[in-house]
């Protein structure tokens, strides 16, 4: 990749497309003082009510493809009132510039730039009535007051990694704020920290902290195209997560838009608020423009390994054994277990999938005393940078350079679904083979098994609101691609997946049977098309994801959002709202 691909990332601080190139230089610390942000972005005039707004009508069914000239009433109201709300100078490009209209002739390639399920790209998904890309904190908040004044749904978009497209699809009139401009990443090196914006990839985020170390890091995904949005509100984890737990458990600060437009840090926003945004999900309190995070100390040398064995080979007591020791082992592994079926042959394939902060010498010592059953060899590890293991990781060849992780789209995209599970217990061999039998009768769902333990269990399950920490061996992860089009075979390969995940009932957690937010999964239940749901009801998939977090997450969002503006099917439901609607 070119040396500018490479500017982008490190310069976007110093562009018009940055908000802090908007503020006077005695300012220029990207409304990082909490006085700058309270006194220049003071609450606005005009406050969102409850969905009691007049929905202009879609016009969809009756739009041509017309040049961005011809004039069409509806989109001139809407973009009248995004004017009226947001700044325009020589340094800010106007809003309309950045609105998107099913006339525009680069509304669909910027749709589906950021579609990672396939399922939500057909020409029956529901399309937006407008995307808009913001630039500068204000385009923000006139999308936030124009969607109230309108009575349209917004879906917040920065990778579009959304497994259930809740991020871009919705079956009311919406349209999707797309963060992918807002894509900085500023590290100060004295203190080890960086502020990210939400529209940056954990991919861009890697590269600069690469760029000028290789003993520092950050505990985030191994998909460097994810978005940080939407990867740090739902607590994003990676395979650091037994030595540095979370992403959110680094998250030191914030800046978010709330539902009165109004821009708040960490300071203003109050601990209840900065909890919340810490893993209680995208999309419910707020539209979170750019975190500051804490980097981690990594060793030179790390060392990382890739074995397969089939059931011909011993998998089962392998995988038995690893059941036992993988939460228990030397919190600087991680060793990611896929089991995947090989319908061919009859068989199972079991990967061991590792990353250890250490020299390949130490790794050996560690897997003979607590796992001698995989027989790993010394020719089978490699040692490297932590940065060459992100792509080792990725499935780059050796040698990659690492411009790839600028690359923001991924080499292809998939039909796919994914469901989550956790195991706290072992299960016993003879679970197991009926287990493979399953999997070798279904022919396709794939299981991914990542390890807990080591911080994990260390840290308090109410400290933010992922509560998925001591007491489980690993999450599940429940995964099925495919490339056939259509419903007839989105049908069929839903079928298999939930009939994996019904058949691991017996051997997961209960009450509640817990799933991890970032994996969304509606099939868990959901608050219905419009968002707006009881207690009761949203408590259904609520408490899977939060368990007793839940509550403390509505009753900030009631608090914070009482009309329920941010809100879709998963959204944390706001209490006062549900009143309000219920007594009309």
């Amino acid at each position: 990749m070119s040396s500018k691909a490479a500017e982008d990332v490190s310069n976007i601080w110093d562009s018009p497309t940055h908000p802090s190139y908007f503020l006077p230089s005695s300012a220029n610390q990207s409304l990082l003082s909490p006085s700058f942000i309270v006194h220049h972005y003071a609450p606005m005039k005009k406050k969102p009510q409850a969905s009691t707004f007049n929905i202009i009508p879609p016009l969809f069914p009756f739009l041509l493809l017309l040049p961005m000239a011809a004039s069409d009433p509806i989109h001139d109201t809407y973009l009248q009132c995004l004017s009226r709300h947001s700044q325009s100078s020589p340094s800010i490009p106007p809003i309309s510039t950045l609105t998107f209209f099913p006339t525009s002739p680069s509304y669909s390639s910027i749709l589906q730039a950021y579609i990672r399920n396939l399922r939500f790209n057909s020409s029956t998904t529901p399309k937006p009535l407008f995307i808009l890309t913001p630039t500068h904190l204000s385009h923000i908040q006139a999308s936030i007051i124009c969607c109230a004044d309108h009575g349209l749904q917004m879906r917040l978009r920065s990778g579009g990694h959304d497994y259930d497209g809740l991020s871009y699809v919705s079956k009311l009139p919406f349209i999707i704020l797309d963060m992918f401009q807002f894509r900085s990443v500023l590290i100060n090196w004295e203190d080890e920290t960086a502020w990210v914006d939400s529209g940056a990839t954990i991919g861009e985020l890697y590269y600069k902290i690469a760029e000028k170390s290789r003993i520092h890091a950050f505990p985030a995904g191994v998909c460097p195209t994810v978005g940080v949005g939407g990867h740090f509100s739902g607590a994003g984890y990676g395979n650091l997560l037994r030595r540095f737990g979370l992403t959110v458990d680094h998250v030191v600060d914030a800046k978010i838009v709330d539902a009165n437009g109004r821009v708040l840090d960490r300071e203003s926003m109050g601990e209840d608020l900065f909890w919340a945004i810490r893993g209680g999900g995208g999309g419910s309190f707020g539209v979170v423009v750019s975190w500051k995070i804490k980097l981690v100390r990594v060793p030179e040398i790390v060392t990382v390994f890739r074995v397969e064995k089939t059931l011909e080979q011993n998998a089962t007591e392998i995988v038995y054994q690893w059941q036992h020791v993988a939460d228990k082992m030397d919190k600087d592994l991680f060793m990611r277990l896929v089991i995947m079926p090989v319908s061919k042959k009859k068989t199972i394939r079991a990967k061991f999938v590792a990353l250890f902060l250490g020299n390949a010498e130490k790794l050996l010592d560690e897997m003979s005393e607590r796992l001698p059953e995989l027989g790993l060899k010394k020719e089978e590890c490699i040692e490297m940078s932590w940065i060459e293991s992100v792509l080792y990781w990725s499935n780059y060849p050796l040698g990659t350079s690492l411009d790839v992780l600028l690359e923001r789209q991924p080499s292809s995209e998939k039909f796919l679904k994914r469901k989550s599970d956790y195991l706290q217990k072992p299960v016993s061999k003879e679970d197991l083979e009926g287990i493979w039998k399953k999997m070798i009768e279904l022919g396709k769902p794939v299981l991914n098994l990542n390890p807990y333990g080591g911080r994990m269990g260390e840290i308090s399950e109410y400290e933010t609101p992922f509560p998925h920490r001591a007491g489980n061996i690993c999450k599940i992860q429940y995964s099925v691609n495919w490339k056939e089009e259509g419903d007839d075979a989105a049908n069929k390969y839903l079928d298999l997946i939930r009939r994996l995940y019904d058949y691991m009932t017996p051997y997961v957690s209960e009450l509640p049977r817990s799933s991890y937010v970032n994996y969304r999964d509606v099939d868990i239940g959901t608050n219905g098309d419009d968002g707006n749901a009881s207690y009761e009801e949203a408590s259904v998939w609520g408490t899977k994801y939060f368990k007793g977090n839940f509550d403390r997450l509505v009753e900030i969002k009631t608090r914070v959002d009482p009309n329920n503006f941010f809100r879709y099917e998963q959204s944390i439901p706001s209490l006062a709202s549900w009143r309000s609607i219920m007594s009309e």
